[in-house]
C-alpha cells in the first residue's frame, strides 16, 4: 500500500508540474500554486524529482523559499500578479464568450490571485 501512494504521489507531481509549465503560458492556470504543490507531492513521491525540481534554475528559488521560509521572492510576487491580471483578465475579458465559463475563469484567477496575495516576500536575508 505504502508503495502505491508513492506512485500516486509521483504521477501527481508530474501533473502538477506539466500544469505549472502550460500556466506560464495559459493564463487562467496558477503556476506558482502548481509548483509549490508539484513540490509537495515529490516530497511524499521521490526524493530524486523533489531534488530535480529544487535544483531546477527557474523553479528551484522559489520552492526553496516557500519550503525554508514559507515566503516567494518580490519579483515572482509582482510576475504572478501581473500574469493574473493581465493574461486572465483579457482571456475572462475578451476570449471566453460565454457567461459560465467567464464565471468560472474569474473565480480561477480570483483563487490564484488571492492565494498569491497572501503569501508573504522573501526578505533579503530569508
Amino acid at each position: 500500500m505504502k508503495r502505491r501512494m508513492k506512485n500516486v504521489y509521483l504521477v501527481a507531481g508530474f501533473i502538477l508540474t506539466a500544469l505549472a509549465v502550460i500556466g506560464l503560458f495559459l493564463p487562467l492556470l496558477p503556476t506558482t500554486p502548481l509548483l509549490l504543490l508539484a513540490a509537495s507531492c515529490f516530497a511524499e513521491g521521490s526524493e530524486r524529482w523533489h531534488r530535480w525540481l529544487l535544483q531546477h534554475r527557474t523553479f528551484g528559488p522559489i520552492i526553496s523559499s516557500w519550503q525554508n521560509n514559507r515566503c516567494i521572492p518580490r519579483r515572482t510576487k509582482i510576475v504572478a500578479i501581473l500574469a493574473i491580471l493581465l493574461f486572465g483578465g483579457y482571456a475572462v475579458g475578451f476570449a471566453i464568450e460565454r457567461p459560465y465559463l467567464r464565471l468560472a475563469g474569474t473565480l480561477l484567477l480570483l483563487t490564484g490571485l488571492i492565494f498569491i496575495l497572501r503569501i508573504r516576500v522573501c526578505d533579503r536575508n530569508d
